[in-house]
């Protein structure tokens, strides 16, 4: 019988298209998140000195059509134009006439939609830059964190799991846990009973990614709220490995204080490795 695993490493979003990396040809970061490039790096860097005592990874990736209501192709202004990325879009802007899906059959389960979310009180509708598109550039893991990964895979002759999300285009999917508004009938948008398990196998389990006011933010929340073993101080942020989205500073300067506040611990690679014993 294999021993449970005792650190459990889980990336959230490790993409392309959400580092500073430079432009090369036709591939160019849509959504980059200023110092994500260098975390990357410094993450990669920790998997390898920590790889002995790390006994699962998992990966997240953001996983988006083109078409998607948080994209500009989905929306127009009331006059017919474009809407710009980084758009707030709310349910009265809608009623208003302000924003309207350009598919006009698209209203009634729109603001069903913006209503529901609203109403959770979690966000705000945003227009994104179309990133992550699948099967794109953009969509594929840094890859420094990849070839990281790939090393510890063949060390341990373990596979890393690669968790999918956001590929519902009609609800937004910051957390790898759950969609912001689940829809009926879509498994994958509801709550990932299987990656919580996996989780909660571990003693420790190491946080990071991109970013740290969105998709890392939401995830550990939703892994702090449903973790079925609870004990959130189990949970590490790596702090030197996520950045904020610019714009979002303070959303992820309040989240980590929300989450020491309520016992997850922070701490820099280099503290996570002597965490683990490496």
């Amino acid at each position: 019988m294999s021993r449970l695993p005792r650190t459990h490493l889980l990336i959230i979003d490790p993409q392309n298209d959400f580092c500073d990396l430079p432009a090369e040809g036709a591939n160019q970061p849509a959504l980059p998140v200023a110092g994500a490039n260098a975390d990357m790096q410094r993450l990669a860097r920790f998997i390898d000195a920590a790889a002995a005592r790390l006994d699962a990874i998992t990966v997240t990736l953001d996983s988006h059509h083109r078409l998607d209501i948080a994209h500009p192709g989905f929306w127009r202004t009331g006059d017919g134009g474009p809407v710009m990325p980084f758009t707030p879009i709310t349910a009265a802007d809608v009623r208003s006439g302000r924003f309207q899906p350009r598919d006009a059959t698209a209203l009634p389960r729109t603001l069903a939609y913006l209503d529901e979310l609203e109403a959770r009180g979690r966000y705000t509708l945003m227009v994104w830059p179309v990133h992550c598109e699948i099967g794109s550039w953009g969509h594929n893991v840094h890859d420094a964190v990849r070839a990281a990964y790939n090393r510890w895979e063949l060390q341990h002759q373990a596979i890393v799991g690669k968790v999918m999300k956001g590929s519902n285009p009609w609800t937004e999917h910051y957390s790898a846990v759950q969609a912001e508004v689940p829809e009926p009938g879509d498994d994958h948008t509801q709550l990932n009973r299987a990656l919580l398990a996996e989780l909660d196998r571990a003693e420790t389990i190491l946080i990071a990614g991109e970013a740290s006011s969105h998709c890392v933010k939401a995830t550990t929340e939703h892994i702090v709220e449903h973790l079925p073993g609870g004990r959130p101080e189990r949970l590490v942020l790596l702090t030197d490995c996520m950045s904020p989205v610019g714009g979002f500073e303070a959303q992820a300067e309040g989240f980590l204080a929300a989450m020491r506040a309520r016992g997850v611990r922070t701490a820099t690679s280099a503290e996570a490795a002597a965490l683990t014993g490496t």
